[in-house]
């Protein structure tokens, strides 16, 4: 496991040098840092179109410290399997990494998504999602939450959202977990388990956007944490047959010690066309997705 120490000794390290395009508080760079600090910056990545694309600045300057590729929306996982086959006929062992956002893998490029974890190539696939197309201007994903405003869901978004990593675990993928930027440890540590791992491997990182969440620039660390303490947002992780509540989301098992849902609503402004029944049925679906959650660690234990 990560200590705080080893945390302090990447304290000063420029994994992402300064003077990026970034928007200010932008969650992606939060999460990026937090996975090169995993690696130690040792790491192929390949991104699809969106905003971390647009991050590191105009070609031929980059702020990003490690080889990455920049490739078609829908592409990403045809090219880290082909990558990644590539680098084990040469003799090379590093990761393969693909970070892409919720339209890039829940809508656009799934199709590639399930092909790579169909063939279980050894790719870490991680799908940073800031629940929307912010990089378009905000249009709904396919992850967008339900009721959820978006300039394509102007009174709020009517479908559920698609459970993406439940739907990797049905692929039978060695490892599956969710993660979020305001735990980085728990997250840190989810990395270098999962790279251990010959195979694909999936890890769902929650990442609030405060342009498209319509919140200050300065709440994306305290959205993240508070979708995890009002119980929204669950960490859990599946490696290898087995399915476990991470840590930081297991006192929240007991939704009396919950925070109240409205905490992490109201500095939303996504959500403030929401009724007091549009809440209660948001925590209704809450609790349904715990209920669900914990039988599958149950069949999975």
């Amino acid at each position: 496991m990560v200590t705080m120490t080893e945390l302090h000794r990447y304290g000063r390290t420029k994994f992402i040098m300064p003077g990026t395009a970034a928007c200010p508080g932008c969650p992606l760079q939060v999460g990026m840092r937090q996975l090169a600090m995993a690696l130690d910056g040792k790491m192929v990545m390949v991104i699809p179109a969106g905003c971390s694309s647009v991050i590191p600045g105009t070609a031929p300057n980059t702020a990003y410290t490690w080889p990455t590729l920049h490739v078609p929306f829908a592409s990403s996982p045809a090219v880290a399997s082909g990558l990644v086959r590539a680098l084990r006929q040469r003799g090379v062992d590093g990761p393969v990494v693909v970070w892409a956002g919720d339209g890039g893998t829940a809508d656009i490029g799934f199709a590639t998504l399930s092909g790579a974890a169909y063939r279980n190539d050894d790719v870490l696939y991680i799908m940073a999602d800031n629940e929307a197309y912010m990089n378009t201007g905000i249009q709904a994903s396919g992850t967008t939450p339900w009721m959820a405003w978006t300039t394509t869901s102007p009174s709020g978004k009517t479908e559920e959202r698609k459970e993406v990593d439940l739907i990797m675990l049905m692929h039978k993928i060695p490892y599956v977990a969710t993660a979020s930027i305001a735990f980085p440890m728990d997250f840190i540590d989810k990395v270098r388990r999962a790279v251990s791992i010959r195979g694909f491997k999936f890890i769902h990182l929650h990442t609030p956007c405060p342009p498209g969440w319509k919140m200050d620039d300065s709440y994306t660390i305290r959205a993240a944490r508070l979708a995890v303490e009002t119980g929204a947002w669950i960490l859990w992780e599946y490696n290898q047959g087995r399915l476990t509540i991470s840590p930081p989301s297991i006192p929240y098992k007991d939704k009396s010690r919950r925070r109240p849902l409205e905490e992490y609503l109201k500095i939303q402004g996504r959500f403030a066309h929401l009724k007091p029944e549009d809440v209660k049925a948001m925590e209704e679906r809450i609790d349904k997705q715990w209920d669900l959650i914990l039988k599958l660690a149950e069949i999975f234990k």
